[in-house]
């Protein structure tokens, strides 16, 4: 009966206790090779792209680093694996690569038969239209009968379908599968219209021969929430990537940046302040982390709204629902604490 009564209590105790993380494939991966392998775009200007010497930028390369910082405790720890639209889930899949940070929309399905799971929102897009100003056409209304460049294997292809369905309208599609090449077609003029993701509007507009020639079409068809990916089932590496996300946002929300993160480590008395830079509290330690996890990361890539000015700002695109939440916004993380 006494030992009976021992080893219930042992069961209670050992379910009321905190548990920490321990490490998963993905995670065990990454410290041995002491790199992260992370798919990115093979070119998309503000989101990942290599420059003449092999440096990637954008805001999804930016989150590559910010999770290799939190993990490795090094930015540059990072080894980018070009993907298209056809490549990056079976190279997911396969262990190709840790995670997925290549403005990749966030759908039921892609969630569920893929064997593997979003972390987050990245940046909220919707679907539009680029044309030839001197085509006449201003709005998605009068694309009836147009011939439509689009990437095969994606959201676009199928928003596009539903769209001119929808509207009881026909077009013709002019269906490429890599990037460069599909910009240099509509530029070439063999289609009327180009049809993206609003921010990949923006950055092909920036690769024209006279930007002024063309016109980003008002009309947003579809919602667009990008996000990292990462396999189904691997949680512990799951739980840094979303908090890793997390913190970016609620860092910009307390107003903690590249430049005063040190001062306000050392001076601030705010109490979800000094959770988020690890000064209280165990946030770290319970996902195998050091306490000042974001404060590394700060430091390596800024906040969120750092990563957005930086990026997204020369592309010409406004905070919009990608503000924080205090300022209409969509970003809301849920607290570090």
């Amino acid at each position: 009966m006494i030992r009976t009564l021992m080893k219930s209590v042992a069961l209670s105790l050992a379910l009321a206790a905190p548990t920490l993380a321990l490490a998963g494939p993905t995670l065990d991966a990454v410290k041995q090779r002491g790199a992260l392998r992370c798919g990115v775009n093979t070119g998309l200007l503000g989101f990942s792209a290599p420059d003449s010497a092999g440096k990637w930028s954008g805001i999804d390369a930016d989150f590559c680093r910010a999770v290799a910082t939190a993990i490795l405790g090094d930015p540059d720890k990072v080894q980018y694996v070009p993907t298209n639209a056809q490549t990056r889930f079976t190279a997911l899949q396969s262990g190709e690569i840790d995670m997925l940070s290549r403005n990749t929309t966030w759908t039921s399905s892609r969630d569920s038969t893929l064997g593997s799971v979003f972390a987050g929102t990245l940046f909220y897009d919707g679907q539009g239209f680029m044309v030839k100003k001197s085509s006449g056409v201003t709005k998605a209304a009068d694309l009836n009968g147009a011939t439509v460049c689009v990437q095969p294997g994606t959201t676009t292809e199928l928003n596009l379908t539903d769209y001119f369905r929808s509207k009881k309208m026909s077009f013709k599609p002019v269906v490429i599968a890599e990037l460069n090449q599909i910009e240099q077609a509509f530029f070439a003029g063999r289609c009327d219209v180009y049809t993206t993701d609003i921010s990949g509007l923006a950055a092909t507009r920036l690769k024209a021969p006279n930007k002024d020639d063309y016109l980003i079409l008002p009309d947003a068809i579809s919602k667009e929430p990008l996000g990292p990916m990462v396999r189904r089932g691997d949680w512990e590496f799951y739980t840094i990537v979303k908090w890793a996300l997390f913190g970016l946002i609620e860092a910009e929300e307390y107003g903690i940046t590249s430049a005063n993160v040190d001062r306000m480590k050392a001076e601030s008395k705010d109490p979800p302040i000094q959770r988020l830079l690890g000064l209280t509290g165990d946030a770290g330690k319970g996902m195998g982390l050091d306490n000042d996890w974001l404060v590394k990361i700060i430091k390596a890539v800024g906040n969120y709204g750092e990563m957005y000015t930086r990026n997204i700002g020369p592309l010409g695109i406004a905070r919009g629902v990608n503000a924080q939440w205090r300022d209409g916004g969509l970003m809301y993380a849920p607290p570090i604490r």
